[in-house]
């Protein structure tokens, strides 16, 4: 995606707040809207069987037509009101897919089956991350997917927030399995030579 032609002031500096994101959204500041479907999920579809499927912290939810057309069941939650809207209106006949929400406490109305990561884990600061890794434990049960995209970084300002492969492995190896990983090869610039695609199982 281009960069904008200029940066907003913003009130909100709290990445861990709904403000935070809405006023971005709002002013039509989204360096990290790639405007599409990245190709490692779209292969990803095209060799899994549907399952329910969540996706935390949508934002504009291009991920959700591309999981509905393709006969997934899928929710998509922002705590957002702005995140909501705008993926709203790019999704059209799945809008009602979308769910204003917060992921600490959102409860699927069925066992899920995958969660899906794009750019949630960077994008709430890293002293939430034992939280987000504990929750994601507790949404899926034995055997389900958490399958998406990791940013690999040790810039300490952000978001994004990078994390280093050695600390993303503590985090999860208590209840995930790594079972695959890909190269990705269509970043938008801010993650470009800096994330992987990986695919965790919940263990037993």
């Amino acid at each position: 995606m281009a960069k904008p032609d200029r940066i907003p002031k913003f009130a909100s500096r709290d990445p861990s707040q709904p403000d935070f994101w809405s006023e971005r959204f709002e002013q039509d500041f989204m360096p990290w809207d790639s405007g599409g479907v990245p190709q490692a999920l779209q292969q990803y579809l095209a060799r899994s069987a549907p399952v329910p499927t969540l996706i935390p912290g949508c934002g504009s939810g291009y991920e959700v037509a591309c999981l509905s057309a393709a006969g997934w069941d899928v929710a998509a939650i922002d705590f957002s009101e702005a995140a909501v809207s705008a993926a709203r209106k790019v999704l059209g006949p799945w809008s009602g897919r979308v769910l204003q929400a917060d992921f600490f406490t959102y409860q699927p109305p069925q066992p899920l089956g995958l969660i899906y990561e794009r750019a949630f884990l960077c994008a709430l600061p890293p002293a939430r991350r034992a939280e987000i890794a504990s929750r994601w434990a507790e949404l899926l049960p034995p055997g389900a997917a958490l399958a998406g995209f990791f940013f690999f970084d040790d810039a300490p300002k952000g978001p994004p927030f990078g994390i280093s492969r050695p600390e993303l492995e503590r985090l999860l190896h208590a209840d995930f399995e790594l079972v695959d990983e890909r190269e990705v090869s269509d970043s938008i610039p801010v993650f470009a030579g800096k994330e992987r695609w990986l695919e965790w199982r919940r263990r037993p």
